[in-house]
């Protein structure tokens, strides 16, 4: 979709959420990231990550350091020192201010601009309103709530075209199904 930062829920806090935190590696507070930018270890250029738990509360910490971890990445914080440290960010979303990030590109979007679009087949048939994106081993998938649920995976093969200023996704979709 975008060789650029995406995020699969929208804007976290004060910004464009570009992964969360998986969970602790190793004892020393260091943590597993699942990023959303391309490719994975981009996260690790912004030097202030907002993080936000899905429980409300919100925090800048920085990344010091990091490097790829196969899927994920792994990185130490700046005053995370232990692993209970570390484990209390699990499942906290990352973001940064939209301004950090670099224009999307020709025919590139950010997932959170994505959200609240409407998605239409190829037919013109409405299906609903992106919700969310769902991250899953093999693909994103969209979820597009409309007279039910449809989860729809977000792949060039159904993904056919995007405009921004109609709010409007469509795709290659058959809307029986």
């Amino acid at each position: 979709m975008t060789g650029n930062p995406s995020g699969p829920a929208g804007p976290a806090g004060p910004g464009v959420t570009l992964g969360h935190i998986a969970g602790p590696f190793g004892v020393k507070g260091w943590v597993k990231v699942k990023s959303y930018t391309e490719p994975e270890e981009g996260i690790l250029r912004y030097r202030e990550w907002h993080i936000e738990s899905p429980q409300g509360g919100a925090r800048i910490l920085r990344p010091v350091e990091g490097r790829r971890h196969g899927r994920l990445v792994v990185a130490r914080l700046d005053g995370v020192g232990d692993r209970e440290a570390a484990a209390a960010l699990t499942h906290c979303e990352v973001a940064v201010p939209r301004s950090e990030l670099p224009d999307a590109g020709d025919r590139q979007y950010y997932r959170a601009d994505l959200l609240g679009c409407e998605v239409v087949t190829t037919g013109g048939h409405s299906l609903g309103r992106l919700d969310h994106i769902v991250e899953t081993r093999a693909n994103p998938v969209m979820v597009v709530k409309g007279e039910r649920e449809r989860w729809l995976p977000l792949v060039p093969r159904h993904l056919k075209g995007v405009d921004l200023g109609a709010r409007r996704i469509v795709v290659d979709w058959d809307p029986d199904f």
